[in-house]
């Protein structure tokens, strides 16, 4: 854990990068990017980024991937937020370009090992990381060791349906860009001026994720579920309706000890995919 290591943290919005050494981010920087990018800019997008962190002591870079990945195979196949990076084969690029080892995981799975490693998870053998920004994700602990599932798909819950749509629809930013056209961060910052209609807004966004998180109960019963990303920041406006949603749940024996945390750390991504490496 003491040697230097580079973490990526892919999201569909921005590149975010670290230099990492002891569970420390000695150098962060990031890059705004979106769905209408070809294969070639970000590819362009994501050397540069590495280009201004790496350092002769660099070992290794581990990369946290928003969508399906073989991390075996290195093959990134699908990302649903940026369309035209379909079955890169990101490692062998990466790996002729910087001679060092490369590591892929999804992006939530990051999360999660970051949380467990760093973060509030700490405490948890059995948890669950919701990364909720552009889109949702989620990342699975078990016994305290992280579960990927095969092509590291275990928790894409973004696409079970719900509704007229899929979970992603309404427990993300695109529940305020699809109903309100207006992103998270712009709704929050409405809300911490007191404007009602955003405050409301959050208050059904908050019933949403509610029956998200009670999907994730049926099907696991994790100890305690830790939310991350942009939208757990406005975490105050949703926690009541997220809490009363979640008291429906027909089996309430199970939510006695049950804890719903948020991430204290911004960084736990990075962190996680930093230590892919180890």
């Amino acid at each position: 854990m003491n040697q230097e290591v580079i973490g990526i943290d892919l999201g569909g919005t921005n590149f975010k990068i670290g230099r990492v050494q002891n569970g420390q981010i000695l150098q962060e920087t990031h890059l705004s990017v979106n769905a209408a990018m070809d294969e070639s800019t970000l590819l362009n997008g994501l050397y540069q980024l590495i280009e201004g962190v790496i350092t002769s002591e660099t070992k290794a870079i581990g990369l946290g991937i928003p969508g399906i990945v073989d991390p075996e195979a290195g093959v990134i196949y699908d990302i649903q937020n940026l369309p035209a990076w379909k079955e890169i084969r990101l490692r062998s690029l990466l790996e002729a370009r910087y001679n060092v080892p490369i590591y892929l995981n999804n992006d939530a799975n990051c999360f999660a090992l970051g949380e467990k490693m760093y973060g509030a998870g700490k405490s948890y053998q059995n948890f669950i990381g919701l990364s909720i920004g552009t889109g949702i994700g989620m990342g699975t602990i078990v016994k305290g060791e992280l579960y990927n599932g095969v092509m590291c798909g275990a928790g894409e819950i973004a696409m079970v349906p719900y509704k007229d749509g899929v979970i992603e629809s309404y427990a993300s930013s695109f529940f305020f860009s699809n109903h309100y056209k207006k992103s998270g961060k712009e709704m929050y910052e409405m809300a911490k001026k007191g404007q009602p209609n955003a405050i409301a807004a959050f208050n059904e966004y908050g019933n949403h994720l509610g029956e998200a998180v009670k999907i994730i109960l049926f099907m696991l019963a994790p100890e305690a579920i830790i939310l991350g990303g942009s939208i757990s920041k406005a975490y105050p406006f949703f926690k009541e309706s997220l809490e009363n949603t979640i008291a429906t749940f027909p089996f309430p024996k199970q939510l006695e000890d049950l804890q719903i945390a948020v991430s204290n750390r911004s960084n736990s991504p990075i962190l996680g995919a930093a230590a892919l490496c180890f």
